[in-house]
């Protein structure tokens, strides 16, 4: 599957920082305009120029991400798409699952819902993303995917629920 050209200055937990020193203290030169609607100055542009103002580097800005950050807010973002608080998203029911019948369903769904039992092994990354459990002597599975808004491909950054479409399956062990 494709993936999006996503810059790390685009994503969600991404900073500027002095590739000489390491410094968060970058300045850029802006140009600011004169707003008559409000009667303030706003931001017109950007120069392109930049400083670090620990260590005085010209034209030294990278882009770092906070991993840790990005982990704990696609865990939210994961929780609350199980909770069915999600915007942009979709839940896949598969025919085995289906053929448990219409009884079933909400007590499933409440079982992915209140899901709590993460570990090292089912949860190595800290996202929340994968379950397993045992629904009246049936064990099942649910995964959360992330797609871009148009289904077409990975999502650019699943972070960003502005360009993620998260979708979650639920199944039964035996179809995986």
């Amino acid at each position: 599957m494709k993936t999006h050209e996503t810059t790390v200055a685009d994503m969600v937990g991404a900073y500027p920082v002095c590739r000489a020193c390491g410094s968060r203290k970058i300045v850029l030169a802006a140009w600011a305009a004169w707003n008559f609607a409000t009667g303030e100055w706003a931001l017109d542009k950007l120069a392109g120029q930049n400083v670090c103002q620990a260590c005085a580097a010209e034209d030294c800005l990278q882009w770092q991400l906070d991993e840790e950050f990005r982990r704990q807010r696609i865990r939210r973002l994961n929780d609350a798409m199980r909770r069915g608080e999600i915007a942009h998203g979709s839940v896949v029911a598969t025919l085995g699952v289906q053929a448990l019948g219409d009884d079933a369903l909400p007590g499933i769904s409440a079982q992915v819902a209140t899901y709590e039992d993460f570990s090292e092994d089912n949860d190595p990354h800290g996202e929340h993303d994968f379950g397993t459990f045992t629904h009246e002597g049936d064990k099942l599975f649910w995964k959360i995917d992330y797609f871009d808004r148009a289904l077409k491909m990975h999502s650019p950054d699943a972070a960003n629920p502005e360009v993620t479409h998260r979708v979650l399956t639920i199944m039964l062990a035996s179809e995986y």
